[in-house]
C-alpha cells in the first residue's frame, strides 16, 4: 500500500505546536487518536518511546521517522507533522527535526511497517520535496505534494 493511501488530512498537522521530543511523539499520536486510528493512547506512545529509547529515529536532512509494532492499530498507520522552527530531536546529524513521519503497525505486520519506512527514505530522498514540505502551510498542501510525487 502506498503512503499516499494511508493519509488525508486527518493525519496531518501543520505546524506542530510541541517544543520537545516526547512532545512532538505525544503531538503526532493524539493526530491518530483524533483520527480514530489508535485504540489505546498510552500504549501505544509506550511502544513508540520504548522504540525511541533504542536508538534515535531522527535521520539527517530535518527528517525523524518514529515508529513502532503495537497491537493498538489495526493496519498500518501513519501520521504526519511539520514544525517549522524544528526541534532537536537527536537527529544523526545533530540539526533540528522539521519533518515528522510517525508510522504504527501491528506485531505481525512487519512487511507493510518495513515498507512505509522505505518509501518515505526514498520519498525524503528528495531536497526539492522536503523543502516543499516545510513551506507547506496546511495539511491540504502536504496531501497535494504526496500526491504529486
Amino acid at each position: 500500500m502506498a503512503l499516499v493511501d494511508l493519509i488525508n488530512e486527518d493525519v496531518v498537522k501543520v505546524p506542530l505546536t510541541a517544543t520537545q521530543k516526547p512532545e512532538i511523539i505525544q503531538e503526532l499520536l493524539q493526530i491518530l487518536v483524533a483520527a480514530g486510528k489508535i485504540n489505546n493512547f498510552e500504549a501505544a506512545n509506550e511502544a513508540v518511546l520504548k522504540r525511541e529509547a533504542q536508538g534515535s529515529t531522527g535521520l539527517e536532512n530535518g527528517i525523524a521517522v518514529p515508529h513502532a509494532k503495537c497491537s493498538e492499530v489495526k493496519g498500518l498507520t501513519v501520521a504526519i507533522g511539520i514544525s517549522h522552527k524544528g526541534i532537536n530531536f537527536n537527529a544523526m546529524d545533530e540539526k533540528p527535526s522539521h519533518l515528522f513521519f510517525i508510522i504504527l503497525a501491528p506485531p505481525d505486520q512487519s512487511g507493510p511497517h518495513i515498507e512505509a519506512l522505505a518509501e518515505i527514505a526514498r520519498m525524503t530522498r528528495s531536497k526539492t520535496f522536503c523543502r516543499m514540505l516545510m513551506e507547506a502551510q496546511s495539511a491540504k498542501e502536504v496531501i497535494e505534494l504526496f500526491k504529486e510525487e
